[in-house]
């Protein structure tokens, strides 16, 4: 019987000698005349070196497969693949553009890694690259004038895409599509209201911003005063094949404040970090706030609103098409959209994309022109006005519970005074020798000026001898900055300066020198051929709106 079965086990020990081993050799036998599909094989560098600031594409992953297939490339991996975006063709960029000094890869050494996959269909391969990032220490600076000739331009924004554009919006009621690499300008505008907008004083086509969700859903909104002057919050959406045309058909006043005078409109709408949508509005207009607006929390008008306009908590109001938001800090009798009070005539204001605070720059009476700032969560403050102007009593009363600002200046001619601040924005681009700066200036007298936000604190009042005049560093390589209506940026985080009497300038490394543009840039600027306006009537009417702004301090 032993003999037996050591004769059945010496028997299936050479049969299983015999298959080969390896678990079947039937699946690695190679059809005799069949075609090998091998995977494509790497051509681009394992490695790239970027400095700090780099946006757009700047490293092409190549592979050739031995088949002759096409190949195409994804993400499949690495440490950092979360801070990059690829192409089907390869065309590597970050998100966001890198600061050195604040790096986000996993182990913030400013070394990236992100795991290449070329396909061929059928079979694969991996690239693990990594991307070296590299300071960029006193890259000078310049301005240049991007375009001239635009109709009374008063807003700028990103287009939330990867073509670096930005919408510019025109007061009379047009939102332009402007490239700042060449100064192009795109023939039919973004979205066209003229003959629905009211321009009489200091009225318009005042603000606008994209929804968060703008690349998929193409919604966006608009503030601007009609012809009787009432205020209107618009919901717009692009034609659905085409993100550079709004469909002016799909325009839905989602609010409308009655505004019982042609200045202080507010203007300045934008979306917050937690996804809602604020809004500024003015108090109303006249001398000394006569309707007692500012202090009212049962108004709109003299406010900062915070609303959600992806919903709708009063379908049966056909003027509030939106949601209040929790966490909004007042409830009936005051009206529940308010965020902040005490605010004059809040026209420009931003959001600093690091942090979350909301810098208000609020035009003042006649003595004092102030910054505001409110802090994520900080809901409910009082910033003053008519009891203060500034932190100068004006009115007068009860100073308890007020926030004062956290900048100020004087009325006056000099280097460190105006007449009607343009808040501004806090630099996060491509110079490191700005970041952090908030800039800002004054619409009638041309100074512009910073100051670093790590000195800025709640509570407390930086003076003017504080700020640094930045006349002489943002003298423009053409054309002048005199009459500066707003600050904008673009994806990159450059900064934007928005002149009324129709030039755009932007803030931007000398090419060559580590920052993010391109010798397109040099490219001189174009102005408008179309719906220009003549030099002397731009300064006609710029003249006019100055007047008619002044006239509001009294």
């Amino acid at each position: 019987m032993q003999q037996a079965r050591l004769a059945v086990i010496v028997m299936v020990a050479a049969m299983l000698a015999a298959c080969g081993g390896g678990g079947g050799g039937d699946n690695n036998t190679q059809i005799p005349g069949a075609p090998v599909d091998r995977p494509p094989t790497f051509t681009s560098a394992a490695a790239a070196t970027v400095p700090e600031g780099t946006a757009g594409v700047f490293y092409t992953a190549t592979a050739t497969d031995p088949e002759g297939k096409p190949v195409s490339f994804t993400l499949s991996g690495g440490a950092d693949q979360a801070r990059f975006l690829i192409s089907a063709a390869g065309a590597l960029q970050f998100i966001t553009p890198p600061d050195f000094e604040a790096p986000t890869d996993a182990n913030a050494d400013n070394v990236y890694l992100v795991s290449i996959t070329a396909s061929d269909g059928t079979q694969t391969a991996t690239l693990p690259l990594s991307v070296t990032v590299t300071d960029v220490t006193g890259a000078p600076l310049r301005v240049r004038r991007v375009v001239s000739g635009m109709n009374f331009p008063i807003f700028l924004a990103p287009v939330p895409d990867a073509t670096g554009r930005v919408f510019v919006v025109e007061r009379a009621g047009r939102i332009r599509l402007l490239s700042p690499s060449n100064g192009a300008i795109a023939a039919t505008p973004f979205l066209d209201v003229t003959g629905q907008v009211s321009t009489d004083g200091e009225r318009g086509l005042l603000g606008f911003a994209t929804a968060p969700d703008f690349a998929t859903s193409g919604r966006f909104y608009v503030y601007l005063t009609v012809p009787d002057g009432t205020i209107e919050l618009r919901r717009y959406q692009t034609l659905a094949n085409n993100r550079d045309q709004a469909d002016p058909a799909s325009g839905d006043a989602i609010l409308r404040i009655a505004h019982p005078r042609n200045n202080h409109n507010g203007g300045w709408i934008g979306f917050g970090p937690d996804g809602m949508l604020y809004v500024a509005v003015g108090d109303g207009g006249g001398t000394g706030d006569p309707d007692n607006n500012g202090q009212n929390r049962a108004t709109l008008l003299g406010k900062i609103l915070r609303i959600d306009p992806s919903s709708d908590g009063f379908p049966s109001d056909p003027d509030r098409d939106y949601a209040i938001p929790a966490g909004n800090p007042f409830t009936a009798p005051n009206a529940p959209e308010v965020w902040a009070f005490g605010l004059r005539n809040p026209f420009r204001n931003s959001f600093d994309p690091l942090t979350g605070n909301l810098y208000i720059g609020d035009v003042g009476q006649g003595a004092v022109e102030e910054i505001d700032l409110a802090r994520p969560n900080e809901a409910g403050l009082n910033f003053g006005w008519p009891i203060m102007e500034g932190t100068q009593p004006y009115r007068g009363g009860s100073t308890a519970g007020l926030t004062p600002p956290i900048a100020e200046y004087s009325h006056g001619s000099g280097a460190r005074e105006g007449s009607s601040v343009t808040g501004g924005v806090v630099y996060r681009g491509p110079l490191e020798s700005l970041r952090g700066e908030y800039l800002f200036g004054d619409f009638v007298q041309p100074n512009l000026w910073s100051i670093q936000t790590g000195v800025i604190l709640q509570g407390t009042t930086i003076p003017s001898s504080r700020f640094q005049l930045r006349n002489a560093d943002f003298t423009p390589t053409a054309g002048t900055i005199n009459n500066m209506v707003a600050f904008g940026t673009d994806t990159a985080n450059n900064v934007y300066i928005v002149d009324f009497d129709g030039d755009i300038f932007v803030i931007e490394p000398v090419p060559g020198t580590g920052g993010a543009f391109s010798a397109s840039a040099l490219t001189a600027p174009q102005p408008l051929s179309q719906d220009a306006t003549s030099k002397e009537e731009s300064a006609r009417l710029v003249r006019q709106f100055i007047r008619e702004s002044l006239m509001g301090h009294r």
